[in-house]
C-alpha cells in the first residue's frame, strides 16, 4: 500500500518560513520524481518544484529563488523549503510520486500566508 504523508504546514506572516515534509512508504522511493504541488481555493492544482531520480530539479516561475525541493533517499523522504512567503503562495499544498505512469499522491496539507 503505497502513503504520502505530507506535515509541517501551518499559518505563517507574509515573509516568513515553512518547511514541508513528505514521507513515503510502499514505492521504491529512489526511482520516483517526487514533486509538490498546490492547489488554492477556486483554483486549479499547480506544479510547485519536482525533483528527480537523479536530483534534477525543475520549479514553477512563481517560487524560483524562495523555494528549494530536496530528497533523502536513505529516509524516503522529500522536502520543500520555503522562505519569503507571499499571500499568493497560500494553497493546499500536495506531494506526488510519479515513475512510469504509477502517480501517486498525499493528502495535503494546508498552507495559510497571512499577518
Amino acid at each position: 500500500q503505497v502513503q504520502l504523508v505530507e506535515s509541517g504546514g501551518g499559518l505563517v506572516q507574509p515573509g516568513g518560513s515553512l518547511r514541508l515534509s513528505c514521507a513515503a512508504s510502499g514505492i521504491i522511493f529512489p526511482v520516483y520524481t517526487m514533486g509538490w504541488y498546490r492547489q488554492a481555493p477556486g483554483k486549479q492544482r499547480e506544479m510547485v518544484a519536482t525533483i528527480t531520480a537523479n536530483d534534477g530539479t525543475n520549479y514553477a516561475d512563481s517560487v524560483k529563488g524562495r523555494f528549494s525541493i530536496s530528497r533523502d533517499n536513505a529516509k524516503n523522504a522529500v522536502y520543500l523549503q520555503m522562505s519569503s512567503l507571499k499571500p499568493g503562495d497560500t494553497a493546499v499544498y500536495y506531494c506526488n510520486a510519479v515513475f512510469v505512469g504509477d502517480d501517486h499522491w498525499g493528502q495535503g496539507t494546508q498552507v495559510t500566508v497571512s499577518s
